[in-house]
């Protein structure tokens, strides 16, 4: 990926949704639920008043409507403010 986020924004690629089933039944892609955490792809370079403590690699969990979704190189990515994450998995 050759996509570098400005100022205080990260790139997360989602963690893929869980399917489920319900007794025999497969739900459809439309009716999972957005999975809350991904992956790190990339990290822009910080502002004046926000310190990026974000790096390439870490697992986070992020709020539900958080993001804008984009495509790059055919795969789901999303691009929100540092502040939008919630925690960093360890």
């Amino acid at each position: 990926m050759n996509v570098k986020p400005l100022a205080d924004r990260v790139i997360i690629l989602p963690a893929p949704a869980e399917e489920k089933t319900i007794g025999g039944i497969i739900i459809p892609d439309t009716a999972k639920e957005k999975p809350l955490k991904g992956e790190v792809k990339a990290v822009g370079n910080g502002t004046k008043d926000e310190e990026m403590v974000l790096k390439a690699g870490d697992q986070v969990l992020y709020g539900k409507y958080s993001g804008t979704e984009v495509e790059i190189d055919g795969e789901k990515y999303l691009i929100m403010h540092q502040s939008d994450v919630l925690a960093v998995l360890g």
